[in-house]
């Protein structure tokens, strides 16, 4: 794993995503998260996760320069549900993963983040979903999963407007467990993994397993037409023209095509 580092605390496996200065989720970030993901499920030592960011940023989301290589609407919804296969095995991971949040979580970075069963977050970190400023949409569940978090009116105003939030407003609709001060954070995330780590493996793990009976039957329908609209919204010149925008640091001319 050249990406991420692992190490085990105790009974808690840390996991810190090594790719400044964003910690944009590329392949390879995706890649080597699996491959830790398997490190952890064949060793029952293991009782929590954390996942944190290395350096100013938890992510600042997926990696669009690597979107440019894609050509056909097949091969983005490919990736979109690649993506969401992946955040999915977190959702229904056999033992509690904590997202450890600062600087920013956007895009990419707060889908992964709403993977995990628990955020710790800054009072100041910002987490949004801005794709939209980029003529795209939110393909790795974003769509699914704010709503259950915030609500679909708070939802729809995150998505539409791009506008990130606070961690302290975050803490107060639901989508972070927890907003505390930058020099806090560490040990806050430790502490909650620690509280968690010390109860039974098999109650945790059968709590694993039942709360996520509280899923809607349609969750996974949605994931599919998500899938299935980033991958014709990046067919439009809309869509090439806000990546375009992003990656030479400039608005994006928009004319609904």
């Amino acid at each position: 794993m050249d990406y991420l580092h692992f190490e085990a605390q105790g009974n808690v496996a840390v996991l810190t995503i090594q790719s400044p200065p964003a910690n944009a989720l590329a392949s390879y970030i995706l890649k080597d998260l699996s491959t830790a993901l398997d490190r952890i499920q064949d060793d029952p030592a293991y009782k929590a996760v954390v996942l944190k960011g290395e350096g100013k940023f938890f992510s600042a989301g997926a990696d669009i320069k690597e979107f440019t290589s894609l050509q056909e609407e097949n091969e983005y919804s490919k990736l979109s549900r690649q993506g969401q296969e992946l955040f999915n095995r977190i959702e229904n991971f056999h033992i509690p993963v904590i997202a450890s949040i600062h600087g920013a979580s956007l895009g990419g970075g707060l889908e992964l983040a709403m993977s995990c069963h628990m955020r710790i977050v800054t009072e100041d970190a910002k987490l949004g979903l801005p794709e939209l400023s980029l003529g795209i949409v939110p393909g790795f569940a974003g769509t699914q999963r704010l709503p259950r978090y915030v609500g679909q009116p708070k939802a729809y105003e995150m998505i539409l407007t791009g506008e990130p939030i606070s961690g302290v407003e975050a803490a107060s609709l639901g989508l972070a467990n927890k907003a505390i001060p930058q020099e806090q954070l560490e040990e806050e995330t430790m502490k909650l993994a620690g509280k968690i780590a010390a109860k039974s493996g098999p109650s945790v793990q059968a709590i694993m397993r039942l709360i996520p009976y509280t899923n809607t039957s349609l969750y996974e329908k949605g994931q599919l037409e998500e899938a299935e609209e980033f991958g014709k919204v990046f067919g439009n010149e809309d869509a090439k023209e806000g990546v375009q925008a992003f990656i030479e640091k400039r608005k994006p001319n928009f004319k609904d095509q």
